[in-house]
């Protein structure tokens, strides 16, 4: 009754709130939510069923293991979270859709009750999402519709485990788990790339410990190639960008036809030269496999999650790994004003090295 007791708390927040679309967008997202906790079932149900798949019971048995360790030696908040299991129709529980003005990166954001300000939108529906979409669309903007595995209610429900984390790889999945209860330690309302990079920075450095307790550090070697190949994006992003802002600066100046003309050669110089960086990958790249078309959407939704990640890495480093004295760092950082947050972690990303 604690699930149900909740939603109907929430319901009845969100019946102040004025529009249509407002009210619209909360029912879908309090009847997606509901109909993920009417169909849970206790994992230790799950993996003694004698229907269930013997990999799925093997994951859900990890999964167990995962989330012990997420508790004792991360220092996570885990409380009832993943005792639950959903089996979902799709490979997705939602999709985010981020929208961007046409002559800038700085995305659209949506503001909701307690959470603040965020800078995408998530559906339970790709149809609803995508009726959000051509509005922008509509009114100029740069879209991104992607589908998101897993989400967090920031410790206001019991999430479950569902099928979208049992499809990935043992070692995906872990750090998965690691990353969704992150967001239960520190969220800064109205600040997405923080606290997207914060989640980040604890999902690889407990994988790490993760591994590394369990005799299998060499198996870390994948997770560093990965991140060697979105750092490797991530600097021709940075160039792209920069190009970009100067472009938009001049807004106000110059015709949108020539805008738009700069705007596309940026672009697409960025796929070229991502094209180029991938082909030699053994798998998809962040952006997918090449060739890839991109906008502003699409790079500013890639920034958010990785921009600070090095320098939330850093600075538990600077804390010897202590991930409870890391947590009240993180704390306090979020207490300061946004520039000057962001200047911390820009000076901690520079002192970053990969395996301190």
């Amino acid at each position: 009754m604690k699930q149900l007791s909740q939603i109907y708390l929430l319901l009845l927040l969100f019946t102040g709130l004025s529009g249509c679309t407002t009210i619209a967008y909360h029912s879908q997202a309090i009847a997606g939510h509901f109909s993920l906790m009417t169909r849970a079932e206790p994992v230790d149900e799950v993996i003694r069923g004698a229907e269930t798949p013997p990999d799925t019971r093997k994951k859900l048995e990890l999964a167990m293991e995962a989330r012990h360790f997420a508790r004792e030696q991360l220092a996570l908040p885990v409380g009832d979270t993943f005792l639950e299991y959903v089996q979902l129709d799709r490979p997705w529980v939602v999709v985010n859709l981020v929208a961007v003005p046409e002559f800038s990166l700085e995305p659209h954001r949506w503001c909701y009750p307690f959470v603040g300000c965020q800078a995408y939108r998530g559906y339970f529906s790709m149809e609803d999402a995508g009726k959000e979409q051509s509005r922008f669309r509509e009114d100029g903007y740069d879209t991104f519709i992607g589908g998101v595995i897993a989400y967090s209610t920031l410790g206001w429900f019991d999430d479950p485990l569902h099928s979208g984390f049992t499809r990935l790889s043992a070692d995906r999945m872990v750090a998965l788990i690691f990353h969704e209860l992150a967001h239960r330690v520190v969220y800064i309302a109205g600040d997405t790339t923080f606290n997207e990079s914060f989640a980040t920075a604890v999902e690889l450095e407990g994988l790490r410990l993760w591994l590394s307790q369990r005799g299998e550090a060499d198996r870390f070697n994948a997770t560093q190639a990965r991140l060697q190949r979105r750092n490797q994006t991530l600097d021709l992003v940075r160039e792209a960008t920069g190009s970009l802002e100067a472009l938009y600066k001049q807004s106000d100046t110059l015709p949108a036809d020539i805008l738009r003309a700069q705007k596309r050669a940026i672009l697409e110089q960025l796929a070229e030269d991502y094209g180029k960086l991938s082909q030699n990958w053994n798998e998809p790249g962040p952006f997918g496999p090449a060739p890839v078309t991109l906008n502003n959407a699409n790079l500013a939704l890639f920034r958010q999650y990785n921009q600070f990640v090095p320098g939330f890495r850093q600075l538990l480093s600077d804390h010897d790994h202590d991930f409870p004295a890391f947590y009240e760092a993180v704390e306090e950082l979020g207490q300061r004003p946004p520039n000057q947050r962001s200047e911390a972690l820009t000076q901690l990303s520079q002192r970053f090295a990969e395996n301190l």
